[in-house]
Formats: structure tokens, sequence, C-alpha cells
């Protein structure tokens, strides 16, 4: 399947393994996606999740020479029930998500990164938005996401050039969180998702919610989800620990409940 789950604890590393090249994505990938995404989604023993490269790439995009000549109704079919499936359920994971990039991000690969809560880069990053020079619209989201965080403008600008972004660019732009270097990759990232798995996963993933519904609604809408939100969340058993923590002075011990 060349795409490998590992759970360690509370840390879950999905791994697009197909190294030779450079981690593109064949339909078996897809659905390994697609698996090992919705596992992560409902474990309740899983409270961070890492998704990685093997390897010097993060994901070349798609397999070009496995792409084959489907007519459009088979393509457009093919699109929704793969690559949108995959993206629609990373974006609901209620749980914190790490990016952990060296080297191509580019294509539906830069799709994912862009998915991904928090993005660690390795300066050997390197994300393209390379459809143009095959003649295909972004997919996995991409446009959504990029209008988002940089505006029209430069937006436009990256899907109609195509040009490469370095990671340090990356961090100036916005894109990525921090730029370590490439042999402190995953050390950088794994003490990250520690650092995460330990808090309140539960009011983490909430929290969330909360971003993604933001940006497209009034603020009287989102002050009403807000609403709806806080006194979940004080109920919860990470609440009254950490409510405890604070008053006897100690650190909290959060469950994600």
């Amino acid at each position: 399947m060349s795409v490998e789950l590992s759970i360690e604890g509370a840390i879950a590393t999905i791994t697009l393994n197909r190294p030779e090249k450079k981690n593109a994505l064949t339909v078996e990938m897809r659905e390994g996606l697609i698996s090992h995404f919705q596992r992560v989604r409902f474990d309740d023993d899983v409270r961070v999740v890492v998704l990685t490269g093997a390897g010097d790439a993060f994901c070349s995009g798609a397999d070009v020479d496995r792409m084959g000549d489907a007519d459009i109704r088979a393509a457009r079919q093919r699109l929704q029930r793969l690559s949108h499936t995959y993206m629609r359920i990373l974006h609901s994971i209620e749980k914190p998500v790490i990016a952990a990039v060296r080297g191509h991000a580019v294509g539906i690969g830069w799709s994912l990164a862009l998915g991904c809560d928090i993005v660690m880069a390795s300066e050997t990053a390197v994300f393209s938005q390379i459809f143009r020079r095959i003649a295909l619209g972004p997919d996995g989201g991409a446009i959504w996401y990029l209008t988002r965080r940089l505006g029209m403008n430069l937006a436009k600008e990256l899907v109609f050039t195509a040009r490469m972004v370095g990671a340090e660019e990356a961090l100036k732009l916005g894109l990525v969180n921090h730029v370590v270097a490439d042999g402190d990759l995953m050390e950088r990232t794994m003490e990250m998702a520690r650092d995460m798995a330990e808090g309140p996963t539960f009011m983490l993933g909430l929290a969330k919610k909360l971003f993604h519904m933001a940006p497209s609604m009034s603020l009287e809408d989102y002050l009403e989800m807000e609403a709806m939100v806080q006194p979940q969340l004080g109920r919860s058993a990470d609440h009254q620990e950490g409510k405890a923590a604070f008053k006897e002075k100690r650190k909290p011990r959060f469950i994600g409940r």
C-alpha cells in the first residue's frame, strides 16, 4: 500500500512510503490515506497525528505515469472518491495534525500539508502548485486553503506561475510554522507532538472546529458557536483537571476527555 501507520503512545504517525518515486501518490496510496485517516480520527487513544514522507521528499504529487486516460465522468468520480474523501477526513480530524515536510511537497502533496494544523518544514522543503505544468487544475482543496491564508492575488500567482516556494519564503508567508535543520525535522516534530498529546486534546479539537468555521461566519453566528462549545468544555474531565491543577499549583494531567 506504501502508506504506513504506526502508533506509539498517544501519537499516530502516517508515512507516505514510496521514496524511490518521491512518494508520488498512486490509487492504492490514496486508499491507504483514507483508511488510516479514518482510523486515527475515531481512535480515542490517538491524541495527535503526524503526517510525513519517507526518504528525501514529503510528496511529489500524483504519480503521472499512473493517471491513465479515463473519460471525464470517470475522472470526476475518481477525484471525488479518492482525493476529496481523504482531504475531507483530514480536515475533520478533531485532534492536532502535524505535517513534517522535507524536500518536495508539490501538487496534491502541498494540499496534504495545507490540510494539516501545523507544518514543520525542513530547510530542504520546497512547495509548488505544479499543476500548470501538466495543464490540470489544483486539487485537494489547494485554492480554498491558499486564498484563505494568502488572499486572492498571491494565491493566483502561485497557481498561475507554478513557481517553487522554498522553506524560508513559506515561513514568511505563514504557510509553515517552523523551519528546522533537515536532520532535526522528526525530532522537533515529535517534540511538538508529545507536547500536544499531553494537552487537553478534546478542547484543541473543538477549537480546531471553531477555526474552520470562523472565516465564513458573521461575528454573531460565530459567537453563537462559541456559546455552544464552551459549555461542553466546561463539563469536560480536562477542564476539571485544569482547574484543580491551577489551584494546586501543579502541572495538569489531561486525558483528552
